[in-house]
């Protein structure tokens, strides 16, 4: 099993509130638009799954398969060049501040790990920014 871990982000809202957006994947519609289309491609979501384009990994698809209220929102993939599972955790550090980190782990080919190790780990980055940058209100 290999893990690919983010930096710890900051967000300027209540773990309550940042729950409640990411627990709920439709609440991302009202900003589809914030999302970088250079960085993550035909970005699609409902309240428990959402499927993007990350170049070169290919298209993914996640499901959310546990949330616990202000913690944790776990993830599975049902559509992925490599199938992993994907948690972001939240810890509450302040009335209105959370800390965030996401982790994917997934089980490499030994031969694929040295390609797709680092376009995975980047794609943990860029999604992990791009998450702590949302509007929580």
């Amino acid at each position: 099993m290999t893990e690919f871990t983010s930096d710890i982000k900051t967000i300027p809202y209540s773990d309550r509130n940042v729950f409640a957006v990411l627990s709920d994947l439709s609440n991302l519609e009202r900003v589809k638009d914030r999302i970088p289309a250079e960085q993550i491609k035909g970005f699609t979501f409902d309240s428990d799954r959402c499927s993007f384009e990350i170049s070169p990994v290919g298209r993914i698809e996640f499901q959310i398969v546990n949330r616990e209220p202000n913690k944790t929102v776990k993830f599975e993939t049902t559509n992925s060049p490599v199938p992993l599972n994907m948690w972001l955790q939240l810890k509450s550090v302040g009335d209105d501040v959370t800390k965030m980190k996401m982790t994917v782990r997934t089980n490499l080919n030994p031969i694929l790990k040295p390609m797709i190790s680092k376009p995975i780990q980047e794609a943990v980055n860029r999604i992990s920014s791009i998450i702590a940058s949302l509007p929580y209100e």
